[in-house]
């Protein structure tokens, strides 16, 4: 909601997409630069504290951020703005899937099915978020929709704050700082990231590769063509999710050259509607490989560093998906640019599958317990 939201606000009070864009821009990269401090922070003294703090500061900086964008601040306020606004926001998914790995250690099974069902509400936040912007921005304007959304996350995050599982968090006897690099240090965590980072790309790029297409090949009203394509593809994910709770784990390696492939055929399609079939049994592979991919942290990384190494797999996803816009933006810019970008976005995830397939890393035998 916040990332549509900003957009949305900032361009009606600017005019500009340009300038909201780049605020945009400016909003998740602090948040991302500021989330692994946050998760080590939150390791130490406990998720809790660190959740009630940014719980308020958040809200309280979206709403200066409402502020100075009604009242027409120039670029850098607006830009300062939004940095604090990105810095602060609350380390919410680390949290909950380090509370669930804590709670799971001993139940490998149940962790998996934890996870995919965290999952797959993601999936369904990602595709509920943009429709409650779009009620608030038909029925009043974004700056409620903005609004709304900090609402939301300040009664969100004290309630997870305040709950059970977070407060009754002990710190681990293994703590260690590694010499200040955290889960960096840690044997097959790098390797994880750099799945993430292929994914993060790819999510990114086909984010702008499909409206792409819609407008390159749909005549009528192609920007809501292009919104529905890339509703119906969170939705194969949604549902995947929830089945694959219910199943055995898999091989990461595997899971990811099954997105891989899902990518890379939508360069095939001949017609929107082909591709939106494409996007939804695609979709399909994306929640286990993310189920996946979010329980091998558990298993690599101490527990006295779980919300650190979360914050770091976010961290590098938001930065990789930013990366993959900005790429894609330029490739689909270019005659065939559309086919290449979905080629790119492809292989991006097919070298992370290579990475977590190798047999001797860390990241397969990790697979194997």
């Amino acid at each position: 909601m916040v990332s549509l939201s900003l957009l949305l606000l900032l361009q009606q009070t600017t005019g500009r997409y340009a300038q909201a864009a780049a605020a945009c821009a400016v909003y998740a990269l602090a948040g991302a630069a500021a989330s692994p401090f946050a998760g080590r922070l939150a390791d130490r003294i406990g998720p809790g504290p660190v959740l009630l703090v940014t719980g308020v500061a958040h809200p309280v900086a979206l709403g200066l951020l409402i502020v100075v964008a009604l009242r027409q601040a120039p670029l850098p306020v607006i830009v300062g703005a939004a940095v604090v606004a990105g810095a602060t926001f609350p380390p919410l998914t680390a949290a909950v899937r380090g509370t669930w790995n804590a709670l799971t250690a001993d139940l490998p099974h149940v962790r998996v099915t934890a996870l995919a069902a965290e999952t797959a509400l993601f999936e369904v936040v990602f595709v509920a978020g943009p429709m409650l912007v779009a009620l608030c921005v038909v029925l009043w304007q974004p700056a409620v929709a903005l609004g709304a959304a900090a609402g939301i996350t300040f009664l969100g995050t004290l309630v997870v704050a305040r709950g059970r599982a977070i407060r009754s968090w002990r710190r681990h006897a293994d703590h260690t700082d590694a010499k200040g690099l955290g889960p960096l240090k840690v044997p097959g965590f790098v390797p994880l990231l750099v799945t993430a980072f292929g994914l993060g790309f790819a999510f990114g790029g086909v984010g702008v590769a499909v409206p792409a297409y819609a407008t390159a090949y749909v005549e009528h009203d192609p920007d809501s063509v292009g919104g529905v394509l890339l509703g119906v593809w969170g939705i194969g994910s949604a549902v995947s999710g929830f089945y694959f709770g219910t199943r055995p784990p898999g091989r990461l390696g595997w899971l990811l050259g099954g997105v891989a492939a899902s990518i890379l055929v939508l360069a095939a399609m001949p017609s929107a509607l082909a591709l939106g079939v494409a996007l939804v049994v695609g979709g399909a592979t994306i929640a286990p490989a993310l189920t996946v991919q979010n329980s091998l942290v558990g298993r690599i990384v101490p527990g006295s560093m779980l919300n650190e190494a979360y914050t770091w797999l976010v961290t590098v996803s938001v930065a990789s998906s930013a990366a993959g816009v900005a790429v894609m933006g330029l490739v689909v810019d270019h005659p065939g640019g559309v086919v290449w970008a979905f080629l790119l976005a492809g292989t991006a995830v097919a070298l992370g599958a290579l990475v977590a397939a190798n047999p001797r890393g860390a990241i397969a035998q990790a697979s194997l317990t």
